[in-house]
Formats: structure tokens, sequence, C-alpha cells
């Protein structure tokens, strides 16, 4: 593995519920801030690099409304994106890289069965599965010695599995690349945990995305630099126009990290 590509990559995450996108703070308060397929279209033209979409509400009967998503986004973009949330067998990785996805990303699913990595990893390539990690900060003890704690069901429930050791199994297991959020920054906008972003970087080869904090381009310049990432989820930042993919491209690129520039 180990293919880090040279470019720092943005990604603006889409949180999807019934259809719609929405954003929270530490998972929870969502408003409705509008369409997603609309809102892919603006991003791609932006000059985003992916696209990530979690379907936040992916209880069996919403999954044909996001498949739906998935195949509208596909038809109007043409940035690779990937789709997480609800994914918790190999035939709902398929049907989501069917609909037009080009990675899945699984979380809780990954937790409670390991296997559905490898399986995924088997039948589609590993460049098609994403890990998705929630983490919090935790006393260190002796299951967490790293003090960052693997949490599930939007941050609800703990379960006693360190997140270093976590990020270096998935990879054995053929992971392709690690979504890290990081819980306690999720939303609040004081940027994203350096020294957990840090600890997975260096823990794997595989790329790692940090998510959770995102506020202003410095944010994004310390996570990419100090924090190691391959490549920096946004949200809040850019979905209430505080802030442009260009221009935090443009910050990024005059501080010297490498980006893909439109011009």
């Amino acid at each position: 593995m180990g293919n880090r590509g040279l470019s720092k990559r943005i990604i603006p995450c889409l949180d999807v519920r019934d259809g719609r996108t929405t954003k929270g703070i530490k998972f929870r308060n969502n408003v409705d801030i509008g369409d997603p397929v609309e809102m892919a279209e603006i991003y791609y033209e932006a000059g985003a690099d992916e696209i990530v979409f979690y379907d936040i509400t992916a209880s069996h009967e919403k999954r044909g409304l996001m498949i739906d998503v998935v195949r509208r986004v596909a038809e109007t973009i043409f940035i690779p994106f990937s789709v997480g949330g609800g994914i918790r067998t190999v035939d709902d990785m398929r049907e989501t890289l069917l609909a037009g996805a080009e990675k899945v990303s699984v979380n809780s699913a990954a937790v409670k069965n390991p296997a559905i990595i490898s399986e995924g990893a088997k039948r589609f390539g590993s460049q098609c599965v994403v890990l998705g990690m929630d983490v919090k900060r935790v006393e260190k003890r002796k299951d967490v010695p790293s003090g960052f704690e693997i949490v599930i069901n939007g941050g609800r429930t703990y379960m006693g599995i360190d997140a270093i050791e976590w990020a270096k199994k998935a990879e054995d297991l053929g992971a392709g690349e690690i979504c890290l959020n990081s819980i306690d920054a999720d939303g609040v906008r004081k940027g994203y945990d350096i020294e957990l972003t840090r600890l997975v970087s260096e823990s794997v080869k595989i790329p790692v995305i940090a998510s959770g904090g995102a506020g202003e381009p410095v944010h994004l310049y310390d996570a990419l630099t100090r924090g190691k990432a391959d490549a920096a989820l946004i949200a809040s930042m850019v979905h209430y126009g505080s802030y442009t993919i260009g221009g935090i491209k443009e910050y990024l690129n005059a501080r010297g990290v490498p980006v893909r520039m439109r011009w």
C-alpha cells in the first residue's frame, strides 16, 4: 500500500438525513442546510478534490433514498466521492459502488465485524474501502494506552478499543484509507485534534483524512503539516459560506502545502 499522494486533498463532507444535507455540533442539534446533489455540484465546480457523504439516518428504509442521491451525484460530478453511514454488509458496499460511488466508508459495522474490511477489499479492491473512525479522548488505561478510544453509534458507545491499534489493524485487514474523526472537535470549529491525527498518520502507511473541527484555513494547514494528514475534511466552514475551497487552497499553496490548484 502506502500510495500516499503528493498533493494534499481538500474534501467537503455532506451529512445527509432523509435526502437533505444537515449539520450538527458533536453529532447533535442538526439543521437542514440544502440539497446534497446541488451542494456536491457547487463544491465540484469550486475545486474540491473529493466529496464525502454520510447518511446519518441510515436505517434500512432510508437506504433507497440515499442510493438515489448517490446516483444523482454520480451523474453530476466528476471527482471521486465516498459514501458512509449504515453500510453493514458487503452487499451494501456493492449496491453503493454500483450506484456510482468510488469508495465506501465503514465505521460501526467494521468495529463489530472487522471481516467486512477484508471482504470488501478482496471483492472491490482496497482503494474502495475507507475506515471511518470516531474517536474520543479518555484517560489512558491498559486497553486504551494512547488515551484515544473508538466510539460508535454516533459517539454514544465506548468500545474499549485503542484508536491507534484499530487503525493499524484496519490497514492490515485491507482498508485503503482512514477517515479520522475527533468527536471532541466535531463542529466546534476550533481546529482538528492534531495529536490524534499525527499519532494515527505515523502509525499507518495508508492515507489519513483529518476530520472534525475545521473552522479556518490555518486549521487545515496544521492538520496537513503538524498532523501529517494526507487530506482534510471540511464542512461548516464552507457550508455557511465563511470560506471557499479555492480560497482555502490558495492559503495552503501560499504556505508551501502542495494542493491541486485549478489554474
